[in-house]
């Protein structure tokens, strides 16, 4: 039998064809991987990947982690789970099983393979935080029977999951956790906070806050975090994480309305509605373990990203 020998990393990613996935996907292929975009194409948009679509090292798939899959591969980035309040309770039970069931499959095709598996976790495990900034061995304040617990639960339960593996089967993993992240190729739909001023700011329409708009984010440019994750897939073995991957610099709601409203130029107006069920109040990472393990930390200021954002969705949306 011929001898096979692959040059190229064979690396999967799970929800490729997503706002985080697919600029996983472009640097993955600068870099000289071989690449198998994997989406349902729920949140994820074809629009997305077309630009690697003609790259002989890309290939996609439709198909759900909810159903298992088999492919060889080396490493795995899990992305798979729509990450936006609007589309994760969309529908809540398929949420809950991306990120269980789906998990479950992943992992068990990292056992079956022995590949190297990234679990792309979120700070909504912290729930709404009564410690400040967050910390990864902080626990978490969370509604278990709220709106937000089938993808806030969800992702503590594919935690879990995750390190018993590691614990169990010896499966090489990484987890990170993800704060909030922004810039080209958001959807316009998503209903979160930088998508929303951005695309009511340039059609015009009134910029909703809700409360009072002194909840605050930090808010990561989507380059930094892609950064941030490839680092952490690379690093040791048995680094398993989580780590927080996020901007420590924190803003208040209704300041970064003014931000998008300057640089956007427009003279929408400002009009506050209730505050959502369970929304976090503070929303802050300690990046201190991705600095010292990772040398990582984000390096794009915030107005240089939301520029950047604006100048996507003004092509995007015709204005």
């Amino acid at each position: 039998m011929p001898n096979y020998k692959y040059d190229r990393t064979r690396i999967l990613v799970t929800g490729g064809a997503g706002f985080l996935g697919s600029h996983l996907c472009d640097r993955l292929l600068s870099e000289g991987h071989n690449i198998i975009c994997l989406d349902n194409f729920f949140t994820g948009q074809k629009r997305n990947v077309l630009n690697l679509m003609d790259n002989k090292f890309f290939e996609i798939i439709r198909h759900d982690i909810v159903n298992p899959i088999l492919l060889e591969v080396d490493q795995i980035y899990n992305l798979a789970c729509p990450a936006s309040p609007v589309h994760y309770q969309f529908n809540p039970v398929k949420t809950t099983k991306t990120s269980v069931m789906g998990v479950i499959n992943m992992l068990g095709l990292a056992k079956r393979v022995k590949a190297r598996i990234l679990q792309a976790s979120t700070s909504e495990v912290y729930g709404d935080p009564r410690v400040h900034p967050q910390k990864e061995d902080y626990w978490g304040y969370v509604n278990t029977t709220g709106v937000r617990a089938c993808y806030d639960e969800g992702k503590r339960c594919a935690e879990t999951l995750f390190f018993d593996y590691y614990r169990q089967n010896k499966v090489d993993i990484k987890v990170v956790r993800i704060f909030n992240t922004y810039g080209p190729r958001m959807h316009p739909d998503d209903g979160r906070v930088v998508s929303n001023f951005v695309v009511q700011a340039l059609q015009g329409d009134t910029i909703s806050i809700y409360g009072d708009g002194t909840q605050t984010r930090s808010f990561c440019y989507v380059d930094d975090l892609i950064d941030g994750m490839v680092r952490m897939m690379n690093s040791p073995e048995g680094f398993t994480g989580p780590v927080n991957l996020g901007n420590p610099v924190e803003y208040q709601v209704k300041d970064l309305a003014e931000i998008i409203l300057r640089l956007t130029g427009s003279n929408s107006a400002v009009e506050h509605k209730p505050l959502p069920m369970d929304d976090p109040k503070k929303r802050q990472p300690d990046i201190s373990l991705a600095r010292e393990n990772l040398g990582w930390e984000p390096h794009t200021e915030v107005e240089a990203g939301l520029k950047r954002t604006i100048d996507y969705f003004r092509e995007r949306i015709g204005k």
